[in-house]
């Protein structure tokens, strides 16, 4: 999951240069990381809901929520797992 979520930070929000062997699992994605800001934040929340199946609420995105990929994984499988068990 890890592979596909620094695929979609590359690919979505169009880093040139940046491969994504070059992000860490704990690479902060905004302030002294990667420096994404608030419409690649929208822009890569609408790639995890599209890649993943999920729905992400506003309310669920806080500055912890994609503050690196270990944690977009962490909100990811916790969506899934919430999903399937409200799904009847």
């Amino acid at each position: 999951m890890e592979a596909t979520i620094k695929r979609l930070i590359v690919e979505r929000l169009q880093f040139q240069g940046l491969d994504e062997t070059e992000i860490t699992d704990e690479t902060p994605l905004f302030d002294g990381g990667l420096g994404l800001d608030s419409v690649d934040a929208l822009e890569l929340v609408l790639a995890i809901e599209k890649e993943f199946g999920i729905k992400v609420e506003n309310e669920q995105i806080d500055d912890q929520t994609l503050r690196s990929v270990a944690a977009i994984k962490e909100f990811v499988v916790a969506a899934q797992r919430s999903q399937q068990s409200a799904s009847p």
